[in-house]
C-alpha cells in the first residue's frame, strides 16, 4: 500500500503520513536482550560525554584534547581544495583501497623518518584518524577475557574499545619518567604465573594523554627487550610524540624493535593537520597488516579518499616541519601559562606532572575528593576537566583529573585554572572544618 492508498479519517481524501513510533524508556527492554555481547559492553567515553558541554560559550574548557583551531591550516585550504577540484576531484569522490592512497602512504615513510622511525610504505595503512587504529589494533588482538596491559592512567579514548572487545586491564603505574619498568615486569610475570599472560601492552612512550610524562630512553630499551624476551605485543600510540617543546626526540618503541615485529605503531595527523581530517595511520607486520585491514574493510571499506588527498597535497606542496614548529611554540607558551596559574592559584595540597611536549597535565588532589563530583561545582563555576576516573578500568583515578592547555588562550587558562583553584579550595576548607585535626 502507498502513501496515497492512506486516506485521513474525516475522508477529505488527503494522505495521512505514515506515524514514527514513540519507543520511550519503558520500551528499552525489549531491545536489551537482543543486544550483542560488543554492544552491550561498549560504554561512552568520558570525553564524549563532556562534549556537550564543553561546546557552550560560558565554560571554560579544560576538557577537550583539542588542536586550537588557528593551527589548522585554513589560509591554504582553498588553494588545495581548488586544487583537487581540478586536477583530482573524481578519484577524491571516488572509493580508494582500504589500505589507503600509496602516495600518502609515500609521505607518512617520510613524517616518520623525522622521529627517526624507518617504516616501508607495504607496512603502512591509512586508518579514519587514530582513533581507528586503536579500535583495530585491540580488535586484532584481544578476544574477550584476554589479559591486556596498559598504562595507569591511560587514554580515556582507548577505554572504550578495551571494554568493548571484554579486555581484561592490568594497569602499569606511571611516574615522571613514564610507565615503571619494574612494575610491568612484575605485572607481566604475575599475571604468566596464574596462566593469563598478557597477548598485548598498549602505551603512549610521549607525552602520554592523560598524564603529559614522557618515557625515558632506559625503560624504552628495557620494555622492547622484555618483549622480545616473552614475545608481547606493544601496541605504540604517538599521537604527541611532534609536539616537543624542550629536550631532544627519543627513539619510538617500533624504532628500538629494530624489525623484530613486535611493536605495532600508531599515528594520526589530527593534532598536527586538523582533526577533522580524520586521517591516521597504523604500521604493522604484514600478516597483522592483512588482518587489520579486513577489520578496516568491514568497518568502512576505507577512510575518506578526499582527505587522503588533501594530506597528501599538503605534505607535497608546504613545510610540514615548519607547521610543526609553528604549533609548538603555540603549545609551549599555553602549557607555561598552565604551570604558572597551577603553582600560583592551586591549593598546597595539590601536585601535577610537568610536560615537556603534548597538550596535557595531570593534576592529583587529596584523596578524600573524588574529581567526577567535583566536576558539578566546577561547572557551577563555569570550567571543566576531564575526572580521572576516566582514564582507568579498575576504579582508581577519582582525586585525579586531566587539564588541556592546547584549545584556549593563555588569559583564559589562567582564569579557569585560577577558578577550578577555588572549587578546590572550597571542598578542602569544609573537610578540615567537618574533620578537626585532618591536616
Amino acid at each position: 500500500m502507498s502513501t496515497s492508498d492512506v486516506t485521513d479519517n474525516a475522508g477529505t481524501g488527503a494522505p495521512v503520513p505514515p506515524q514514527t513510533p514513540q519507543v520511550g524508556p519503558a520500551d528499552a527492554a525489549r531491545y536489551e536482550s537482543r543486544f550483542s555481547q560488543l554492544a552491550s559492553g561498549t560504554t561512552s567515553s568520558v570525553m564524549r560525554d563532556l562534549m556537550a558541554i564543553t561546546e557552550r560559550a560560558d565554560i571554560i574548557s579544560l576538557a577537550g584534547g583539542l588542536p586550537d583551531t588557528d593551527t589548522f591550516p585554513r589560509e591554504i585550504y582553498d588553494e588545495i581544495a581548488g586544487e583537487i577540484g581540478t586536477d583530482f576531484l573524481a578519484s577524491a569522490l571516488q572509493y580508494g583501497p582500504t589500505d589507503g592512497m600509496g602516495e600518502l602512504r609515500e609521505q607518512i615513510v617520510e613524517v616518520m623518518a623525522d622521529e627517526g622511525a624507518r617504516a616501508r610504505v607495504d607496512d603502512i595503512m591509512i586508518t579514519t584518524g587514530g582513533q581507528q587504529a586503536i579500535d583495530l589494533s585491540i580488535r586484532t588482538f584481544v578476544d574477550r577475557g584476554n589479559t591486556t596491559l596498559a598504562e595507569g592512567p591511560t587514554y580515556p579514548g582507548a577505554t572504550p574499545c578495551f571494554t568493548a572487545y571484554g579486555a581484561d586491564v592490568t594497569h602499569v603505574p606511571m611516574d615522571d619518567d613514564g610507565m615503571r619498568e619494574d612494575l610491568f615486569e612484575e605485572a607481566y610475570e604475575r599475571l604468566a604465573a596464574e596462566g593469563r599472560p598478557p597477548k598485548i601492552l598498549y602505551t603512549i612512550p610521549n607525552f602520554q594523554n592523560p598524564a603529559g610524562v614522557t618515557m625515558s630512553l632506559e625503560r624504552r630499551e628495557r620494555l622492547v627487550e622484555f618483549a622480545h624476551r616473552v614475545g608481547l605485543l606493544i601496541i605504540e600510540d604517538n599521537p604527541y610524540g611532534q609536539i616537543r617543546f624542550e629536550g631532544d626526540p627519543l627513539p619510538t618503541l617500533y624504532e628500538l624493535d629494530d624489525g623484530a615485529g613486535w611493536v605495532v605503531y600508531l599515528g594520526t595527523f589530527s593534532k598536527i593537520l586538523a582533526p577533522g581530517m580524520r586521517v591516521g595511520w597504523a604500521v604493522a607486520p604484514p600478516p597483522v597488516l592483512r588482518k587489520m585491514n579486513l577489520g578496516k574493510q568491514a568497518a568502512d571499506l576505507c577512510s575518506s579518499t578526499y582527505n587522503q588527498r588533501f594530506v597528501t597535497e599538503y605534505l607535497k606542496r608546504y613545510d610540514y616541519r615548519e607547521h610543526v614548529a609553528r604549533v609548538c611554540e603555540l603549545y609551549r607558551s599555553r602549557r607555561d601559562a598552565m604551570l604558572q596559574a597551577l603553582e600560583a592559584r592551586f591549593p598546597a595540597e595539590a601536585t601535577w606532572t610537568r610536560p615537556r611536549g603534548g597538550l596535557f597535565v595531570w593534576a592529583t588532589l587529596p584523596d578524600f575528593i573524588e574529581t567526577t563530583a567535583l566536576q558539578a561545582k566546577a561547572l557551577q563555576r563555569q570550567v571543566a576537566f576531564v575526572p580521572g576516573e576516566g582514564a582507568f578500568l579498575d576504579g582508581r583515578g577519582k582525586d585525579s583529573m586531566r587539564l588541556n592547555f592546547s584549545s584556549v588562550p593563555e588569559s583564559v587558562i589562567t582564569e579557569g585554572i585560577g577558578r577550578l583553584g577555588e572549587v578546590i579550595g572550597d571542598v578542602i576548607s569544609l573537610h578540615e572544618a567537618l574533620n578537626p585535626g585532618s591536616r
